[in-house]
C-alpha cells in the first residue's frame, strides 16, 4: 500500500476522533492520550488483503425508549459498510437478533442492499452457533456498535499479562451480580434484552481459525473493547457506573469513534481506497444518508440512542454535526 493512502487512511481516523456530545470514549484522548492508534489502517489493511466473506454483527436494543426499538446507531453504519464491501468484491452477511430485527430491515431497505443477505439469529435454538458457521466461509467477523458482557474475576485477570493491579479493586468495584452482563451506559442490565451474539466471537476459532476480528464501538461497553485494559475503560468511561459497563470481549483490531456509525463508515472508505472504489461513497452524501434514518425512524421506530426519542438523529447530535465526519472523508478523496 503506498504512502499516500496510509496518510488518507490516518486522516479519516483523525476526523472520527471527536466526540462534540462529550459522551464517548474519545472524548478523553486529550487527557489519557489515543486508544487502539492505527487500529483503522490494520484492519482495513487485513479486509484488503484477505476478505473472501464478511459478517458483520449489529443492533443495540434501547428497552428504555418510549416505544422500544433499536438505536440509530450501529445499524447504518454495518449496512453502509457491507454495501461498500459487496462493491469491492466481498461477500458480506449483516447479522442481528429479533428485537433489533425490524430496524435492521428497514435499514437495508434504506440503503438497497439485499434482504436475503440480513441473518436475524435466534440463540434459543439448540445448536445455534453450530448451524449458522457451518454455513459459512468466514473470513472477517465484524461487531458494530454490538453490546457485549462485562469482565468477570477470570477476564480481568487473564486480560493482561503483565497487568500489577491489587485483585481486590476490581472485586469492590465489579459486584459479582453484575460479573458477565450486558450494560447501558446507565449501568442497567441489559441482558433480557440482548441476544448472546457475542458468543460468535468467542467460538469463531473452533470454526475459522484464521479469521480475523474487528470490533468499532464509542462507549467501551461494544465487542472488542476487551482489547482495551479494564482499569484503562474505568477511568475513561463518561458514565458514575464507569466500572461496570467494559465489554470483556476482545478483537484483533478495535476502532474507537466518536459514534460506531462514524467507525464504521471509515472503514468503508478505507477498503474502498485500498481496492479503488472509492466512486460509490459519494453516492452515500447528507440528503442520502438522512432519508436512510428518516426511513428507519418511520419504518421500525428507530430511536437516538441518547435521547431515547424515535428521532432521525444519532447520539443526540445534530444532524450536520454528525455528518461532518464523512463528509470531511469525502473531501480528503477529492484532494
Amino acid at each position: 500500500m503506498g504512502t499516500s493512502q496510509t496518510d488518507m487512511i490516518r486522516e479519516f481516523d483523525r476526523l472520527i476522533r471527536r466526540d462534540p456530545g462529550k459522551r464517548g470514549l474519545i472524548d478523553s484522548e486529550s487527557r489519557f492520550g489515543p486508544l487502539c492508534q492505527d487500529h483503522l489502517l490494520q484492519a482495513a489493511q487485513a479486509i484488503g488483503a484477505s476478505a473472501s466473506q464478511v459478517v458483520i454483527i449489529t443492533g443495540f436494543y434501547v428497552p428504555g425508549a418510549p416505544v422500544p426499538a433499536a438505536e440509530t446507531d450501529g445499524p447504518p453504519g454495518a449496512v453502509l459498510l457491507a454495501l461498500i464491501l459487496e462493491a469491492c468484491g466481498i461477500d458480506t452477511l449483516v447479522v442481528t437478533d429479533a428485537l433489533c430485527a425490524p430496524v435492521l430491515t428497514a435499514t437495508v431497505d434504506a440503503f438497497g442492499y439485499a434482504r436475503s443477505r440480513l441473518v436475524v439469529l435466534d440463540p434459543d435454538q439448540p445448536g445455534w452457533i453450530e448451524s449458522f458457521f457451518s454455513r459459512q466461509k468466514i473470513s472477517h467477523l465484524i461487531s458494530v456498535e454490538r453490546v457485549g458482557p462485562s469482565h468477570t474475576m477470570d477476564s480481568w485477570s487473564s486480560q493482561f499479562s503483565d497487568r500489577s493491579m491489587d485483585r481486590s479493586i476490581f472485586q469492590q468495584c465489579v459486584p459479582q451480580a453484575h460479573f458477565d452482563r450486558c450494560h447501558n451506559m446507565r449501568g442497567e442490565i441489559i441482558d433480557s434484552f440482548t441476544a448472546p451474539l457475542h458468543q460468535l466471537f468467542e467460538r469463531l476459532p473452533e470454526f475459522f481459525p484464521a479469521a480475523i476480528t474487528i470490533g468499532i464501538g464509542d462507549g467501551g461497553n461494544e465487542i472488542g473493547m476487551g482489547s482495551i485494559a479494564w482499569e484503562e475503560l474505568d477511568r475513561r468511561i463518561a458514565s458514575e457506573f464507569s466500572s461496570l459497563i467494559p465489554c470483556r470481549i476482545a478483537t484483533d483490531w478495535n476502532i474507537v469513534a466518536g459514534t460506531s456509525n462514524w467507525g464504521a463508515s471509515a472503514l468503508a472508505a478505507a477498503v474502498a481506497l485500498l481496492h479503488d472504489q472509492t466512486r460509490i461513497l459519494f453516492d452515500w452524501q447528507r440528503d442520502e444518508q438522512l432519508k436512510v434514518l428518516e426511513f428507519m425512524v418511520q419504518e421500525a421506530h428507530a430511536v437516538d440512542g441518547i435521547t431515547k426519542q424515535r428521532e432521525p438523529t444519532v447520539d443526540g447530535l445534530p444532524f450536520l454535526t454528525y455528518m461532518q465526519p464523512w463528509e470531511g472523508i469525502l473531501s480528503i478523496l477529492t484532494r
